[in-house]
């Protein structure tokens, strides 16, 4: 999948836990480690937001493009 998510690598920057941030956030502590992993599928603008609110950053630091070919 050519979208990458480095909320694993903001949150290791941020020293904020997977529950702690779900809390905060507003889901589940499943729901944030599919989308933590890369195996979520959508993210609705809404979470996005409230995650970037959370920690502080852009929605350019959680997700990157990456070419495939």
């Amino acid at each position: 999948m050519p979208i990458i998510v480095r909320l694993d690598r903001v949150m290791a920057d941020r020293k904020i836990l997977l529950k702690d941030l779900a809390d905060e956030v507003g889901i589940s502590n499943v729901n944030l480690s599919k989308l933590k992993t890369g195996k979520a599928v959508a993210i609705r603008f809404s979470t996005l937001e409230a995650i970037c609110k959370a920690l502080n950053c852009q929605p350019g630091d959680i997700l990157e493009f990456e070419d495939g070919e």
